[in-house]
């Protein structure tokens, strides 16, 4: 109990706690539509163009969030911009949009060297510089975003499985992607003061993919996925004090540990759900394990349906 109790005396590791928790529930969330929708790489890439937006604004003295969130989502409208044609593939125009404004950043960087150190914390993170603005920054898109995604659930659910059969039934998927990215860009913004650019798209990613490794209800695999990424947050916080190391990168590291555990514990049920099914045909023993991977596609098609 002492263990729990005793950060908690310090002002900077009740903010650090805060924000490592909404944000872990916020990248929790819409990881689990990034990795169903196959956009890993876009968190990757939209961080980096943030970092370019960060820098310009600390350049023009800009507010942080103004100049991260602009270069953000002018990254997010021209990778959806070049990819309407289909001639243009969704990762290569990733590559090019957001290294381009990362190179930026950099050029910049190499112009300006003072901005080196104050830039630092949007790198790697300091989550233990975290301000009560900060938080309230946070805590808004966390609940704004939270509310959106309440909101447009079906059309959200049906545009990631089959975008084609959803215009069919009235859904303005256009509409649903733009709303989907300016949630995306917003989300890891507010994610790079706790883990830095270099790994928030693990931050978006481990908690989807252990939520998905212990349920196959896509329903379900968001609630499990918003409670693990608040978890891995406020676990890696408690690990980093008590070991006074990295606090972005003991969060990832945490993440990462939970979701090997989870794919142990996936491996076993398995295992065990084999042995039950197993079953003979004459001298032959076999088993017809149930396959749940479609589960997901049905909550999906149910959706549809109520549409």
């Amino acid at each position: 109990m002492q263990f729990l109790l005793e950060p908690l005396d310090y002002a900077f590791f009740r903010h650090g706690l805060l924000a490592a928790v909404m944000v872990g529930a916020l990248c929790g969330l819409i990881g689990v539509h990034v990795v169903l929708r196959g956009m890993s790489y876009v968190g990757h890439g939209l961080s980096h163009a943030a970092f370019g937006g960060a820098v310009i604004g600390f350049v023009f003295s800009f507010n942080y969030y103004v100049g991260a969130g602009a270069m953000g989502l002018l990254a997010a409208l021209l990778i959806n911009q070049m990819t309407k044609n289909r001639k243009i593939k969704s990762d290569a125009a990733i590559g090019i949009v957001t290294t381009a404004m990362f190179a930026l950043g950099v050029v910049i960087i190499s112009q300006q060297r003072t901005l080196n150190r104050s830039l630092d914390s949007a790198l790697f993170g300091n989550i233990l510089g975290i301000t009560g603005y900060d938080l309230i920054i946070i805590g808004l898109v966390t609940a704004a975003t939270m509310a959106t995604m309440f909101f447009l659930y079906r059309p959200l659910l049906f545009s990631t499985f089959d975008n084609e059969a959803a215009k069919i039934f009235g859904i303005k998927t256009e509409a649903v992607q733009l709303i989907f990215a300016l949630l995306l860009t917003l989300s890891i913004i507010v994610s790079m003061n706790i883990v830095g650019v270099t790994m928030i798209a693990a931050t978006l990613i481990m908690p989807a993919m252990t939520a998905r490794m212990m349920t196959d209800s896509f329903s379900t695999m968001q609630l499990y996925s918003i409670a693990v990424g608040a978890l891995i947050g406020a676990g890696g916080m408690y690990l980093s004090y008590a070991f006074d190391i990295a606090s972005g990168a003991t969060i990832v590291l945490f993440g990462a540990l939970i979701f090997c555990f989870a794919v142990l514990i996936r491996h076993i049920r398995e295992k065990r759900m084999l042995h039950a099914n197993m079953h003979r045909h004459g001298n032959l023993i076999h088993s017809h394990p149930r396959d749940n991977r479609c589960d997901i596609q049905n909550d999906a098609d149910e959706a549809s349906i109520k549409k």
